[in-house]
């Protein structure tokens, strides 16, 4: 969708990334904390909650990555399928912001003819370039390589994307979408089939 590829558009895909993270991410700190679920040891994982915001973060990222837009859009389906295939690794509050920055580097040297090296996205992500390589390579391995987003899949998340962010109301609908699961879970769990693109993708928090 070219309205989301638009760079005058990106402050409200921004803003409605950001919100849907942080609800994630507080959800699962909750039930992790309810059910006293033991987190899995990843490079992912702070010892702390960063003071930054997930907001603030990911407009920091937005304003000195010099991506374009759709790679915020790929990053997107990367995590999708990340936390699909890593179902120990819930997102929330000690992790989200290594895998935005993570995410959107892996997406923009997928997708951009021009991008930085890792020292520069570990400047912007506030992290050292050893963290940062580390962090690449352990999402490279979770995401099995699957790096490949078809033009049907693109298509799909900017329609859903678009349609939420005029609505700005929790996500909810079927076939080419993301939707949330009637019951709250401890991560993200998209379902995605590229081949046929008839199952569902869900958004579980």
């Amino acid at each position: 969708m070219a309205e989301l590829e638009n760079p005058n558009e990106m402050p409200k895909l921004i803003s409605f990334l950001s919100s849907l993270l942080k609800k994630v991410a507080e959800s699962n700190d909750i039930n992790q904390q309810q059910q006293l679920l033991q987190q899995k040891i990843s490079v992912f994982q702070g010892l702390t909650r960063p003071n930054i915001s997930i907001q603030s973060y990911l407009e920091r990222i937005f304003k000195y990555a010099n991506c374009s837009p759709s790679c915020f859009i790929v990053a997107y389906v990367y995590l999708n399928r990340f936390t699909q295939k890593q179902p120990s690794l819930p997102v929330n509050s000690f992790n989200v912001h290594r895998l935005l920055i993570t995410s959107v580097m892996v997406a923009a040297k997928f997708m951009d003819d021009i991008y930085y090296n890792n020292a520069y996205y570990a400047k912007v992500g506030g992290i050292t370039t050893i963290e940062m390589n580390f962090l690449e390579l352990d999402f490279l391995f979770g995401l099995g390589f699957h790096l490949n987003v078809t033009p049907n899949t693109f298509q799909a998340y900017c329609v859903h994307l678009q349609s939420e962010m005029m609505l700005m109301q929790p996500l909810n609908f079927t076939d080419y979408s993301l939707s949330l699961g009637k019951s709250l879970n401890n991560h993200l769990c998209f379902s995605e089939d590229e081949s046929s693109h008839q199952k569902q993708q869900q958004l579980a928090v």
